[in-house]
This record gives C-alpha cells, sequence and structure tokens, in this order.
C-alpha cells in the first residue's frame, strides 16, 4: 500500500473517531444505503391492488344487469329454433329442443320481409340524415344567439318538450294536406327533430372554440361555410350520438306506420311483427308459411330479423358514444 493511500485511510479513520462513528458502524451505513429495506407492503415493481367495496358492487350490480338483459334476447333466438310442437307444449327453453328452422324458412321463401326490409331501411337511412341535418342546423343557429333570431327558435324548439297537437291534427296534416297517405315519408316527417336532442346539440356547439370560428371568418369564411367544412367536422362524436338515436327511433317506429300506412307492399318490419302478435291470422301474409302456419316460432324468429341489423349499429358508433354524451351533456 503507498503512502498516500495509508495517509487517506488514517485521516478517514481520524473524522469518523471524530464524530463518534466505527470503521464498522460505517459499513453498515453503507450496506443499507447500497440495499434499502423494502417498505412494508412493498411487492418489486407491482403495485398492490386492493379492491374497494364500491368497485366489487359495481361490476356485481354491472353483471346482473347484462344478464337481466342477454338472458331474454337468448330465450328469443333459443325459441326462433325450437319446433312449434314444443314450444306450444312446453314453452320457452334455454335451448332449441328440437332443432327447426322452419319458421325461418316461412320468413323468407318470400318477399315480404324482403320489402319489409326496403321500407325500414329507407325509413330509417333518409330519416336519421333529414333529422341530423334538421336538429344540427337549428341547433347551430341557436348556439350562436343570434340577434332577433335565436330566440324565437329556441323558444319554437322547447314548447314541444311541453305541449303536443294531438293525434288528430297530425292525422289530418299529414293525410289531408301533405297528402302523405301510404308514403314513407308519413313516418319520416313526424319524428324529424327531438327537442331533447336538439338542446344536446346547443350545448355541444357552444363548447367550440371561438378562435377557430373568427380565424375561418378572417379569411373570408361565410356562416354556411364555417357551419359545413368546420363546425360539422369537429362535431362528429355529438352527430354520431344523435344519430343513433335518431337511428333507433325510425328503426322501431310502427305506430305512425299503422297510422298512415295502409299498402302491406309498404309495411316496415315492426309493422309486420305487431300485426302478427297482435294477430295470428296475419301470419298469411308471410308466404311459405304453409296451412300451418308455426306461429309462435314464426313471432320470435320476425323478432331476432327485426332486432338484428340495429344491434349492429352500436358497435360503430361505440367510440363516439361516451365521449359525445358527456360533451353534450355540459352545461355551455
Amino acid at each position: 500500500m503507498s503512502t498516500s493511500t495509508t495517509s487517506g485511510v488514517a485521516a478517514a479513520n481520524d473524522a469518523a473517531a471524530a464524530d463518534g462513528t466505527t470503521p464498522a458502524k460505517r459499513r453498515s451505513i453503507f450496506s443499507r444505503a447500497a440495499n434499502p429495506t423494502p417498505a412494508p407492503g412493498y411487492r418489486g415493481s407491482k403495485k398492490a391492488t386492493k379492491l374497494e367495496p364500491f368497485t366489487v358492487i359495481s361490476y356485481l350490480g354491472v353483471t346482473i344487469f347484462g344478464l337481466f338483459a342477454l338472458i331474454p334476447l337468448w330465450m328469443i333466438l333459443a325459441g326462433s329454433l325450437t319446433a312449434e310442437s314444443t314450444l306450444a307444449r312446453s314453452g320457452y327453453s334455454f335451448f332449441p329442443e328440437p332443432f327447426s328452422l322452419d319458421a325461418y324458412v316461412a320468413i323468407f321463401s318470400g318477399t315480404a320481409v324482403f320489402q319489409g326490409y326496403a321500407a325500414t331501411l329507407f325509413i330509417t337511412v333518409v330519416g336519421t340524415v333529414l333529422s341530423l341535418l334538421a336538429t344540427a342546423s337549428l341547433s347551430w343557429v341557436i348556439a350562436r344567439r343570434m340577434p332577433r333570431i335565436s330566440r324565437p327558435l329556441t323558444i319554437f324548439a322547447y314548447l314541444p318538450m311541453l305541449f303536443s297537437g294531438g293525434l288528430v291534427p297530425l292525422y289530418l296534416l299529414v293525410t289531408q294536406v301533405l297528402q302523405l297517405q301510404n308514403n314513407w315519408f308519413a313516418v319520416i316527417l313526424p319524428h324529424m327533430m327531438a327537442p331533447f336532442l336538439v338542446f344536446v346539440a346547443v350545448s355541444f356547439f357552444r363548447q367550440l372554440p371561438e378562435e377557430i370560428l373568427d380565424s375561418a371568418k378572417v379569411d373570408g369564411a361565410g356562416e354556411l361555410r364555417v357551419f359545413f367544412e368546420i363546425v360539422l367536422p369537429l362535431s362528429k362524436p355529438i352527430l354520431a350520438v344523435i344519430g343513433l338515436f335518431y337511428a333507433v327511433s325510425y328503426w322501431n317506429e310502427w305506430f305512425t306506420a299503422m297510422l298512415f300506412i295502409s299498402d302491406p307492399e309498404k309495411y316496415p318490419l315492426q309493422l309486420m311483427l305487431q300485426n302478427l302478435i297482435a294477430n295470428v291470422t296475419n301470419a298469411a301474409m308471410l308466404p311459405g308459411s304453409g296451412s300451418v302456419a308455426p306461429i309462435y316460432q314464426l313471432r320470435l324468429a320476425l323478432t331476432v330479423v327485426t332486432i338484428g341489423p340495429i344491434l349492429l349499429a352500436y358497435p360503430f358508433a361505440q367510440r363516439y358514444f361516451v365521449k359525445g354524451l358527456t360533451l353534450g351533456a355540459t352545461k355551455g
């Protein structure tokens, strides 16, 4: 060992002796510093997770609610695949036994269901597009707080939430004034605008940044160009949510069709299902059902055929659904 190293060690020992720390104690301190003792409850890099009672209750409640929603759907599907004799004798069951496709063969062997699909798709697609345009346009004008325009339109949109003209004036308007008897637009126009969705869209539009709108106007854009090229692209979440509400409403509509459509070739699917449920003799309108139609099985099978497409629409709007609801629900 060199002289400088010896003198350095001696100096360190003298310093340690001066503050009362022995070399053995210093080695213990350095060892603990290099390898610290884990804190109580520490489990390496993984964080200890503890389920709170509220979380457990929430998951349990959602699971039970999901079962209450899924079990009836499964019963309908299983019943539509069960033989008619078993349904009449034993009722519904969780599993289709014996398995039978007689109802689906009866439904798709003719053209009635395809005509019903065409009517329902036209009402849903055209009605949703027109409703979105009308709702977004009215909501934008109200949200802009334009003098002498926004306030009267706000009252105009709010009053239908409190009062209704009644069924007789609606029937006279559609059949006598608009002359829309046996026309699919007789189903679309009465439901073209929902006041509640108008105010949801107003709340969303008022949260859009004013700076973007002002910069567009500085560049020479008019109100229509700002609305179609800036506002609508920024409003995809709320438009998706409102569009889904309108689509479900149009898809499930049968009462208005029953009032204004008397031609069986123009019946939407929901009206066909309602007629089949209300009167078993209406099964004769489904060609291919035979002399003895599987009534119970037909009802369940037509229900499956009716609700299937609209269920598939939810996944496409799912990514916008929560965001659109939360953004549009805040007070502007």
